[in-house]
């Protein structure tokens, strides 16, 4: 009997040290994970892998183009993904270039043409991502469309042209007058700016006829009582043409992969936030893009540029080849210099914490379809 007793009070003895430990198990997990919920109502938490750098640099310009960046940044998605972030606005992809060379930036948000040129000159960048598709044209001063009830880009023949040279607004213009049989320099003379903006305020002196815009200068010149020739969207050239893509310097983004897909998951929520919140999204594009409300509702939501983080990566290649074939510069393999992963991994991300969201899952099929 004695022997009975003695075997209960080891066994009980052992049960006990068994729940202890288990208890202080659990102690330990709910200290580790601040602000948890009892297991049995939360979902198991994804780790966030630390970032290579938190503060982070990125030069825009004067776009609607670039509304993803200005939603991140008003919306607080760049804090939430643990990024300081500060946008730095810039007159020429040329400078924006030379700030990813000498590390002042860490992206830049640059048109597709000069990108490519500069990616074939050896400059070490890499696309990343997309921020526009679509979103150019050029206007012409009404007195040229007076008594016309439609016209082409024919109008131009013996204009004056305010164009930027290296840049996709070019491209597109001397595509166009191509495919028309007009010759740069004899029948259309193409004046060449430093900046967008330069070239649009040249129309109010009396030698420039018409000019290239990208948004929001479409809108903007109709206010002030100028004539649209074509958008881009509208030509069958130029379906999905690639505008402004995300770019890099191509060893940060080897060397930071974690702090380039926070820099992305921040944009694509913003994505996600700019499809579902108009009129916000338009009030933090006011705060970069300070014109009337409704000349941004135009440019954003008219259907004349979408506004997509994708990196578009076959498009943007197909654009290299016309890059290439209008003597902007010597063929290389653009493959090379295109990181398609960091957005991938991104998307991921975002899809695995919800996996049920319609406007990443369509991000997906994109992804799938354009790269």
């Amino acid at each position: 009997m004695k022997r009975l007793s003695h075997i209960f009070i080891i066994a009980l003895s052992l049960s006990l040290i068994f729940v202890l430990t288990a208890c202080n198990s659990s102690t330990v997990i709910t200290t580790d994970a601040p602000n948890s919920t009892p297991a049995a109502e939360a979902a198991p938490a994804a780790e966030t892998p630390s970032l290579e750098q938190t503060s982070f640099k990125l030069g825009h310009l004067n776009s609607t183009a670039h509304l993803l960046a200005f939603v991140a940044q008003e919306e607080g998605f760049f804090e939430e993904e643990g990024l300081n972030a500060e946008l730095l606005l810039f007159s020429s992809s040329g400078e924006m270039v030379q700030g990813l060379n000498s590390g002042s930036l860490d992206a830049a948000l640059i048109g597709s043409v000069p990108t490519i040129t500069f990616q074939s000159q050896g400059n070490p960048i890499t696309i990343f991502g997309g921020a526009m598709t679509n979103g150019h044209g050029y206007v012409i001063k009404p007195e040229f469309t007076e008594g016309l009830d439609d016209w082409d880009i024919t109008i131009l023949r013996g204009r004056n042209v305010a164009s930027v040279k290296n840049s996709v607004q070019d491209l597109e213009l001397l595509m166009l007058l191509d495919e028309a049989g007009l010759v740069p320099g004899e029948d259309v003379n193409v004046v060449y700016f430093d900046s967008q903006k330069d070239a649009y305020n040249a129309l109010q002196g009396a030698e420039i006829d018409a000019a290239s815009v990208y948004s929001p200068y479409a809108s903007l010149a109709q206010s002030q009582g100028y004539e649209v020739i074509y958008y881009c969207s509208e030509e069958e050239l130029f379906h999905n043409q690639p505008c402004c893509r995300q770019v890099a310097p191509t060893q940060a983004l080897l060397d930071k992969p974690n702090t380039y897909t926070a820099f992305e998951r921040a944009l694509i929520k913003a994505y996600k936030f700019s499809q579902e919140n108009q009129d916000k999204t338009i009030a933090d594009v006011k705060k970069y893009i300070d014109i009337e409300d409704e000349l941004l509702r135009t440019e954003i939501y008219g259907g004349y540029s979408f506004s997509v983080p994708d990196p578009d990566r076959i498009a943007t290649a197909e654009l290299k080849e016309k890059v290439v074939e209008f003597g902007y510069t010597e063929d290389y393999d653009i493959d090379m210099l295109y990181n398609t992963d960091i957005y991938k991994n991104a998307l991921d991300s975002i899809l695995d914490e919800y996996p049920d969201d319609a406007v990443y899952k369509e991000l997906v099929v994109r992804f799938e379809e354009s790269n």
